[in-house]
């Protein structure tokens, strides 16, 4: 791998909007608000952000410090300890296989800005050819809709109007076409952003990362000028301390950290990996764990000021409204923005929004993937375009099974089963590779020659001590949601790629078996800065501090008689 001409990025602002469009997702709308109220409102956020400090931004500095140094993707980063090198396979797969069901995802905020432009909106009342017997409008009973006696108009349109959606996940039927066609345009958007790699995606994601900013400052101003926000607000803010002394609100809180930021996926290894050789990026892993931090706050004053507008119009608690997951975004906003002057504006505002915030996720997923095979098969290089068009294919030709009646529902296993497993066994591997085997001593001396400044002694002590202890707590937790034949074979289709790797590997080396684990566990030859002339220059740095070190034990070492 060394010696290739690798892309790097026109300027440092492009990584750092690259980053922050893919750490800040859908997930900031739809789940970390449900998730803030739910665990104690204003008291979450200790936990939140102790969780933040100790293990979000450490997970962050740590990978793209390891991306950066060797401009390595997911899978060659792995050189540092090639037993593990299955870690960078399982990545991949992992993000296969998220792409699969997230593309289908983004089809939907397309269909309802088409629908949107129709006036009245479409889900706005039950006497459409779609709705059943069961319809109602929201009027002010709204717990007889909640325990299932009833159900709201914008209920149906998401589920049976435009989805069509088959009782269960054994009811796979027919393709639903409209969101086949919304498919295929997101791909062609997609391949058309990232078919020239880090050049065409820095200069876009000017664009599509900065403008649901703008959008969500628009969404915030109208949602806290309705009548009854600041009941919604409050009902997400207040703290309630007694959940402190849940474990489970502790568990929420690092889990929520861990999947929004994104370590264990590849993304944040590859986009540093575009970085110039010598940047320091100890600034920019502070700041976009705080940015979508802070992103997902500011979410939950817009998310809540319109539901407790919504609630109030219904006559009904906050909480029974607020909802998580694709029904807050699809069912529950919808249903509150009927009620909002100019419904079609503020309707076509927020799902463009939500579409912006999701394809800027795909970018850098569908790119770590690239970028894992391209730096891993060099000779893919020089046909990049092809490899980017190939998977863009590829990835379309999967999620189609996602387009199909039955699709929610594949959505939903696997959204709920594809990184338990994966992302906390990859970033323990990522840490026991960088801390336990090559060792505090030589990384501290590569982050020196990368960056000027050596590295803190508390980072090893968050590496080696604390993150490990919390990355089981995580994987324990995600893991108990797990359910059935085929959720488990979900979350475990990724990790199998590591211990078939590994026995590869220990066939293929000679000796006993600890010393073929031994010697697996050294860094190969390929370790270390891509460029030739900073690589040289990186072993007569490592020469130089071994002499150094040598001729200081020499002169300390007492004399014999």
């Amino acid at each position: 791998m060394a010696g290739g001409q690798h892309e790097r990025w026109g300027n440092q602002l492009e990584y750092l909007l690259s980053c922050l469009g893919y750490a800040v997702g859908i997930g900031n709308i739809w789940r970390f608000p449900y998730l803030c109220y739910r665990n104690g409102g204003g008291a979450f956020l200790i936990p939140y952000f102790l969780t933040l400090f100790i293990f979000g931004i450490p997970l962050v500095y740590l990978e793209t410090l390891l991306g950066q140094f060797a401009s390595a993707g997911c899978i060659s980063v792995f050189n540092i300890n090639p037993l593990f090198k299955g870690a960078g396979y399982a990545t991949v797969v992992l993000n296969i296989v998220a792409m699969i069901y997230f593309a289908s995802i983004m089809s939907y905020p397309m269909l309802y800005i088409y629908h949107s432009f129709s006036s009245p909106l479409p889900w706005q009342s039950c006497g459409n050819s779609w709705n059943t017997e069961k319809c109602a409008e929201i009027t002010g009973n709204f717990s007889i809709i909640r325990n299932g006696s009833f159900t709201t108009p914008e209920d149906e349109f998401f589920h049976i109007r435009l989805l069509r959606m088959s009782p269960g996940l054994d009811h796979i039927g027919g393709i639903v076409w409209p969101v086949f066609w919304c498919n295929v345009i997101c791909w062609i958007i997609v391949y058309l952003c990232i078919c020239n790699g880090v050049k065409s995606v820095g200069k876009i994601v000017y664009f599509t990362v900065l403008f649901p900013y703008v959008v969500l400052l628009a969404l915030f101003i109208r949602g806290v000028t309705l009548p009854g926000a600041w009941q919604g607000i409050l009902y997400y803010v207040l703290p309630d301390w007694y959940q402190l002394t849940k474990p489970k609100v502790w568990a929420d809180a690092a889990t929520q950290i861990f999947y929004s930021l994104g370590p264990g996926w590849g993304g944040l290894v590859s986009m540093a990996s575009f970085n110039h050789f010598h940047y320091n990026n100890l600034r920019s892993s502070i700041i976009i764990p705080l940015v979508n931090s802070g992103t997902s706050i500011w979410a939950g004053f817009v998310v809540f000021s319109v539901l407790g507008f919504a609630a109030e119009r219904a006559g009904v608690p906050v909480g029974e409204v607020a909802t998580a997951g694709p029904g807050l975004a699809y069912v529950t906003y919808p249903a509150a923005v009927i009620m909002m002057p100019a419904p079609n504006f503020w309707a076509i505002t927020f799902f463009v929004m939500l579409f912006f915030l999701g394809i800027d996720t795909m970018f850098v997923t569908i790119e770590s993937v690239i970028a894992g095979l391209v730096d891993e098969f060099s000779y893919l290089r020089t046909r990049k375009k092809v490899v980017t068009l190939l998977t863009c294919i590829v990835l379309f030709l999967l999620s189609i099974i996602c387009n199909t009646e039955g699709g929610l529902h594949i959505v939903g296993l696997l959204d709920t089963h594809v990184a338990i497993a994966c992302v906390p066994m990859v970033c323990s591997l990522e840490l026991i590779g960088a801390v336990y085997t090559y060792g505090p001593k030589r990384l501290s001396q590569d982050v020196l020659f990368m960056t000027g400044q050596p590295l803190k002694p508390f980072w090893f002590i968050l590496w080696r001590y604390i993150i490990p202890v919390l990355l089981l707590v995580i994987a324990g937790y995600s893991l108990s949601v797990a359910s059935g034949i085929a959720g488990w074979t979900v979350a475990l289709v990724s990790v199998i790629c590591i211990p078939i790797y590994a026995i590869r590997v220990l066939w293929q080396a000679k000796g006993s078996l600890i010393q073929r684990i031994q010697e697996s566990c050294k860094p190969n030859m390929d370790w270390g800065p891509n460029e030739p002339e900073v690589r040289e220059r990186w072993k007569a740095f490592q020469n130089q501090h071994n002499t150094a070190v040598a001729s200081i034990h020499l002169s300390t070492k007492p004399e014999t008689l």
